[in-house]
């Protein structure tokens, strides 16, 4: 932990654990986290994945706690929130890090998937922000990270048909803001990570001829994988960033930003 640039502070990661093999966005940013020093809850429904890299994380010699619990529930959130404060004591950072998708335009998308998706990318958002805001508030000050994509931007997914994704991802744009907004007087931070073309387990299906079409859909010509994100996660985390809020972080080779000159 050569820098420490998280000491002493505590971090709930939602979604910790990857899903498959590889490391995730999730992972890579609890594994940094702890690697910068932070004592870190390792939230997933599954706990014996989570367990696991509580493990790896423990074999660097970091600090971590693997919590299983639904945080689409307000039960859930609340739990997490207090093995933070049974074990550490206190709570500094939360980083949102849930999201799934359904396929789907408005006329096809069946009612219960477009809830589903709402509730998992929306809703834990707001119940994991709603068990942690009073203790950062009364601790005077912490960092929310919400990680949302590049397709609630473009409206694109990879895939033609997904309108529950690209919008759930646009909307907790707005939600960042909303936080960082109500709670700036306080020293509570909120920022967002917009995600673009990265290689992590959930996207492993995809197969070499689809990652080599997403690759070179990118102005640097290369593949981002979760340590990318997870290095901009401790970043917006740590006391560097103290004067960051409200802020819209694509990490994404310059998809958004960047046109190519044809070669």
């Amino acid at each position: 932990m050569a820098m420490a640039r998280l000491g002493g502070k505590v971090a709930i990661v939602t979604g910790a654990a990857s899903r498959a093999a590889g490391v995730g966005n999730g992972a890579a940013a609890a594994i940094l986290f702890a690697r910068e020093g932070a004592s870190v809850v390792l939230v997933n429904r599954n706990l014996e994945r989570a367990e696991a890299l509580a493990g790896q994380i423990r074999g660097e010699g970091g600090m971590a706690v693997a919590a299983a619990a639904d945080v689409a529930t307000q039960a859930g959130a609340a739990t997490v929130a207090q093995v933070a404060l049974d074990r550490f004591g206190r709570i500094d950072i939360l980083h949102n890090n849930v999201g799934i998708g359904s396929p789907g335009t408005p006329e096809t998308i069946e009612l219960a998937d477009w809830d589903r998706v709402f509730h998992t990318n929306l809703t834990t958002a707001l119940l994991c922000c709603r068990a942690v805001l009073p203790h950062m508030r009364e601790a005077g000050g912490g960092a929310i990270i919400n990680v949302s994509s590049i397709a609630g931007m473009t409206g694109l997914s990879g895939s033609p048909g997904a309108v529950a994704y690209t919008t759930t991802k646009a909307g907790l744009q707005g939600f960042t803001l909303s936080i960082a907004a109500d709670y700036a007087a306080h020293g509570i931070r909120a920022n967002c990570i917009i995600v673009g073309t990265v290689a992590t387990p959930m996207v492993g299906h995809l197969g070499p001829e689809a990652r080599e079409r997403r690759r070179k859909g990118v102005p640097l010509q290369s593949e981002g994988t979760g340590w990318d994100v997870g290095h901009a996660a401790v970043y917006l985390a740590s006391d560097e960033a103290r004067w960051v809020t409200g802020v819209m972080l694509p990490i994404d080779g310059g998809f958004l930003a960047v046109r190519a000159w044809p070669r």
